[in-house]
């Protein structure tokens, strides 16, 4: 078995007890909440804690705290020469206090609250400062899922910035996509099938063979017509320029 105290109690933080929970080869210590209420429906209360001096040992101490609260966490533990690990995509190893052994345990999926994940697809990306360690954090993650990644800082910094495209921007565009719909008196789920399609061909073609639309065919009447009928200006400005974008693919700029 591998001992694992938490410290955080947000989404990343329980969607990993969750998944703890369900491994055979992992034991959850403890898990630290300055609200232990939080987690009371997740885990036995008497293994939350809220104060750092209550934390017991354990072989792996994982922070799933904010980017911003990871350096000054990593501080207040009251113990040296232990791994301990963030699961940040955009902050460096080096943001943890030296007194440890250094870590990352970086989840690459997006996490939102109620909505369940299949952990044995979510990609492990794994660093750590010497193999040792490295094979702690490859075991534990391997006892949840099946896509394990050895990835340093900047690479994995790279991989957080192409996730917030094919992410967050996405999941903006389709916010935008239904604010149309409705102004119109459309129903959304009319476009939840070429949703689902956009995203499966890329299993099977790469992105820029599966792109189609306007743009790539330099349908300029059809675009005009487009921006004509946008009355929403911040829409019409991000139509222009991702057309632009489109158009100049492959383009030297």
């Amino acid at each position: 078995m591998i001992r694992i105290s938490l410290i955080g109690s947000g989404n990343v933080a329980q969607h990993l007890i969750k998944a703890f929970t369900k491994s055979e080869l992992i034991e959850i210590v403890q898990v630290f909440s300055r609200k232990k209420e939080t987690l009371a429906s997740l885990i036995d209360f008497d293994k939350i804690v809220n104060d750092y001096e209550s934390l017991k040992e354990a072989d792996l101490y994982i922070i799933a705290v904010s980017d911003k609260a990871i350096e000054e966490v990593s501080k207040q533990l009251p113990f040296q020469n232990r791994v301990v690990v963030h699961t940040s995509g955009a902050a460096s190893l080096n943001v943890l206090d030296s007194k440890n052994r250094k870590g990352v345990f970086y989840p690459l999926q997006t996490f939102s609250k109620n909505k369940e994940i299949d952990f044995t697809t979510v990609p492990m990306c794994l660093e750590a400062e010497n193999m040792y360690d490295f094979r702690i954090l490859e075991s534990v993650a391997k006892s949840i899922s099946s896509a394990i990644y050895p990835i340093n800082s900047d690479q994995r910094k790279a991989l957080h910035v192409a996730a917030v495209f094919v992410n967050n921007f996405t999941n903006h565009l389709y916010q935008m996509g239904q604010e149309i719909c409705d102004e119109h008196k459309v129903p959304f789920e009319v476009l939840k099938p070429l949703i689902q399609e956009t995203a499966e061909k890329i299993n099977t073609l790469n992105p820029i063979n599966a792109q189609t639309g306007p743009a790539k065919r330099h349908d300029s009447v059809t675009i005009e017509s487009h921006l004509e009928y946008l009355s929403n200006e911040n829409q019409k400005n991000i139509y222009k320029i991702l057309t632009q974008s489109i158009q100049n693919n492959g383009k030297k700029l």
